[in-house]
């Protein structure tokens, strides 16, 4: 028998309008591990050649598939780091109780601060490299969301569009509209996780606005987007994609260094469960598959979309639990799950 955590499921398109093979990035954060231990591991399972771009950043560059890069995920420590090797680079001589502070805080780091990998888009048809990664980090020592002292971290997952534009995005949203509820369950969402700011879920108001109106242009789809989401915050974030569309229409409202543009749904649900020996990156993908495949499904959006409609109750909305049980039935009798 097939294990089916080790099963990457195929999505209905696996080639993007323009013929190329569409591809899916992967994001780990996890810790117990250094950046040296991080990189022993992922080099163990991959090969590759380390470049370190300062204390805090590092790549494996990887001939097959790219370069994999793993960093601290703490946005202060980077910046120090970053101006300790523009000094360096320039012949400045750095700060030395910045720099005995950078070092400190790197090493203390394992325990306290989570590390991430980055890894490059890989084809959706051949997601199976990336397995003997996750295996290779769980015998070093790496420390998923449920034994982590902040646990507020987890895996994203950056999978591309067939084609950028409002005919095939929207879709996408509806589908993810109905089902954002019931993939919290799904994922089995940690509860520190629930409470942190990074994984807020669309309003029910922005659920209503998509599942009630007609196909739109993608001006209004970015528009009704930041009007209701103007934050990276979003288990489901489209500010990069957005971005890759109309960046300018997107820093008015969000103006934020770190937004990628790229056409890609940046997902970040799923918990990351690295140090469980029957977890893989599959089971985060395989919950997202089943957003791929409702998004080709524009008979059953219709229908679940004035379901959900319906549902509404005066002044108190949706039920969440009704609908999630709504739902999982419906996937059940449909043979989505």
């Amino acid at each position: 028998m097939i294990n089916q955590n080790v099963c990457f499921k195929l999505p209905p398109i696996t080639r993007k309008i323009d013929g190329t093979p569409k591809r899916v990035g992967f994001e780990l954060e996890f810790s117990g591990l250094s950046l040296g231990q991080t990189a022993d591991a992922l080099q163990a399972a991959l090969g590759g050649r380390l470049e370190k771009k300062n204390r805090v950043e590092w790549t494996v560059h990887v001939e097959a598939l790219g370069d994999f890069k793993i960093e601290l995920d703490w946005h202060y420590l980077k910046c120090k780091a970053e101006e300790n090797a523009e000094e360096a680079q320039y012949g400045k001589q750095p700060d030395l109780f910045t720099q005995t502070w950078v070092d400190l805080l790197a090493q203390a780091s394992a325990l306290l601060v989570p590390v991430e990998i980055a890894c490059p888009p890989v084809a959706v048809t051949g997601l199976e490299v990336l397995l003997p990664m996750v295996a290779s980090l769980r015998k070093a020592g790496a420390i998923g969301t449920e034994e982590s002292l902040l646990a507020a971290y987890g895996v994203h997952i950056n999978t591309e569009i067939y084609s950028l534009n409002s005919a095939t995005l929207f879709p996408y949203l509806k589908a993810f509209a109905l089902l954002q509820w019931w993939l919290v369950d799904a994922h089995q969402v940690d509860v520190s996780r629930k409470i942190s700011p990074y994984i807020d879920l669309y309003p029910e108001a922005y659920l209503r606005k998509l599942l009630s109106q007609p196909q739109p242009s993608m001006a209004q789809i970015t528009a009704d987007y930041l009007a209701y989401n103007p934050t990276r915050n979003r288990a489901l974030d489209l500010l990069p994609m957005l971005a890759c569309w109309n960046k300018e229409v997107v820093q008015k409202v969000v103006d934020d260094p770190r937004i990628q543009a790229r056409p890609t749904f940046h997902y970040r649900l799923p918990n990351c469960r690295i140090d469980r020996e029957d977890w893989s990156l599959a089971e985060a993908w395989n919950k997202w598959w089943v957003v791929e495949q409702l998004a080709h499904r524009p008979a059953d959006l219709e229908k679940l979309g004035l379901d959900f409609l319906i549902a509404e109750r005066p002044l108190i909305g949706i039920s969440r639990r009704d609908w999630v049980e709504y739902m999982d039935q419906w996937l059940r009798d449909n043979g989505l799950v």
